[in-house]
């Protein structure tokens, strides 16, 4: 395991990187806003040539506010856990364009979780708008606008990304894998469900290829379970220093927590 602080190997020089940053944790804290150093770090990573890619649980239209705080106004992000796939442009409607989205049915998950936990809060993502809920979501909670349906209104349409949220969801892992989907744990209470075989990792491999960044010249900064694939994708994978145990047993390299800034000592290594 190497710190941060230490002299760390950088891509070879002259050569563009694919920096893929996770967001909540690595570069927003509690106050959820993105300090001024770290957004003057990545606009010099971005001036140096290499390609900033934000890489979120969160969905996109949670991702893109980020995305302009950072100055991010070109380029790609990944949300929704790797089910969604992004250009961000100036000259695109909204801002932005999809590339890539995978969806899934909603009506197996959706039953499964209501018969295990009745009381469980569902959310099914419409991507760049919000969500449909079976009961609203407390303020700050989720991106986005809400609006509360029936059951049957949740599955009528394919989504990319279904919340759990309840005590008890993430004894659900095993019964949802059984279904085809990826469930992605986000906190004690709180599940995030996927198409199979999905992740970060999976959708930054797609951005890699399409922007012709060499598999070495890879990097990756994150703090949660849903960021263990992506450490293990990028030649060179960051925890943060707050990391669960897990987490920071899985990469190359561990830097400061998000009050430490440890995300900034990454990006200084990249110049």
């Amino acid at each position: 395991m190497t710190d941060t602080t230490a002299t760390v190997t950088s891509p070879t020089a002259g050569t563009s990187a694919l920096v893929a940053l996770d967001i909540d944790g690595t570069l927003l804290g509690t106050d959820m806003t993105v300090p001024a150093v770290t957004v003057q770090a990545v606009k010099e990573v971005r001036r140096s040539g290499h390609h900033v890619v934000l890489a979120s649980g969160r969905s996109l239209v949670g991702v893109l506010p980020v995305a302009r705080q950072l100055g991010i106004d070109q380029g790609w992000v990944v949300a929704s856990n790797g089910a969604v796939v992004a250009r961000v442009g100036r000259a695109l409607p909204g801002g932005y364009r999809l590339e890539k989205v995978h969806s899934f049915d909603v009506e197996p998950v959706v039953r499964l979780a209501r018969a295990a936990i009745p009381t469980v809060q569902v959310g099914v993502e419409e991507i760049g708008w919000g969500y449909r809920v079976n009961r609203l979501f407390e303020r700050g909670l989720v991106n986005g606008q809400q609006r509360r349906v029936s059951d049957t209104e949740l599955w009528n349409v394919p989504a990319a990304r279904v919340i759990l949220r309840a005590d008890g969801v993430l004894a659900l892992r095993e019964p949802l894998r059984a279904l085809g989907v990826t469930p992605s744990p986000a906190g004690p209470d709180w599940v995030d469900v996927t198409p199979r075989c999905l992740s970060k990792a999976t959708a930054l491999e797609r951005v890699r290829e399409r922007i012709g960044v060499d598999p070495g010249s890879t990097v990756a900064v994150g703090d949660g379970v849903n960021d263990l694939e992506m450490l293990a994708w990028a030649a060179r994978g960051v925890a943060m220093g707050h990391a669960p145990a897990d987490v920071i047993d899985a990469a190359g390299e561990v830097t400061g927590t998000v009050e430490e800034h440890g995300v900034v000592a990454v990006l200084r290594t990249l110049r």
